[in-house]
């Protein structure tokens, strides 16, 4: 097997407020953390960007860290060159705040509403500029989750798009396993019950790279 070129991102983003407060999710990067490993044992190469966590960095891989998804944008764009493939496993803050106070915020003081301003969108600037490379994503929803995330696959132009369900005690969130669905690009869909990340991280990339040798039959993915 000639290994591939792959970029990871995992993780949260946090947002600042002011120098002690911010605004993050519940993303813990074992998802994310959980590909690299499964990648670098496969004997592909992997750069891992990660937001912050309390994991181990993965053995055999290239780590960026980051704290907010303007930075993880930054590294992306800075990586991503010469990938066979980017996977988005990251749950980059939708939205931050629109200003940053240099201070901490005392209670007398805290404003009634905080302005929120949009963050970039990583997963769909991969998908306008992905050209030849793979790209995969992750959708995670309360309700309606095979049609939004159909939707988002298709949108964002991704080619992978693992969807899963939040539950009311947290899973998909950390270790425990949890139900998958697996959109391909063919429009198939592979569900996958009370699985683990490390198992959903092999069958995701299992299909990355059957994907990209049926595209480039007999090709040296290293060069």
């Amino acid at each position: 097997m000639i290994p591939l070129k792959i970029l990871v991102t995992a993780g949260p983003t946090c947002e600042a407020i002011d120098p002690v407060r911010f605004i993050t999710n519940r993303s813990t990067g074992c998802m994310g953390y959980a590909i690299a490993a499964r990648g670098a044992r496969a004997g592909h190469k992997l750069t891992l960007i990660s937001g912050p966590v309390c994991l181990k960095p993965p053995d055999g891989v290239k780590t960026v860290y980051i704290t907010t998804a303007r930075e993880m944008f930054a590294e992306v764009k800075r990586h991503i060159k010469g990938k066979h493939c980017l996977i988005m496993a990251a749950a980059v803050a939708d939205f931050r705040p629109a200003f940053c106070a240099r201070q901490k915020i005392k209670k007398t003081n805290m404003p009634r509403t905080i302005s929120l301003r949009r963050n970039p969108d990583i997963l769909a600037w991969a998908g306008a500029h992905k050209s030849k490379m793979i790209l995969a994503g992750f959708c995670m929803e309360t309700q309606n989750l095979l049609t939004r995330a159909k939707r988002k696959q298709i949108l964002k132009n991704v080619d992978f798009m693992v969807a899963n369900k939040i539950e009311a005690d947290g899973v998909p969130f950390g270790h425990k396993p949890a139900s998958f669905v697996l959109f391909g690009p063919d429009g198939r869909k592979v569900f996958l019950q009370n699985a683990s990340k490390e198992k959903i991280a092999g069958i995701l990339l299992d299909k990355i790279q059957g994907m990209w040798y049926k595209r480039n039959p007999g090709r040296n993915a290293a060069v």
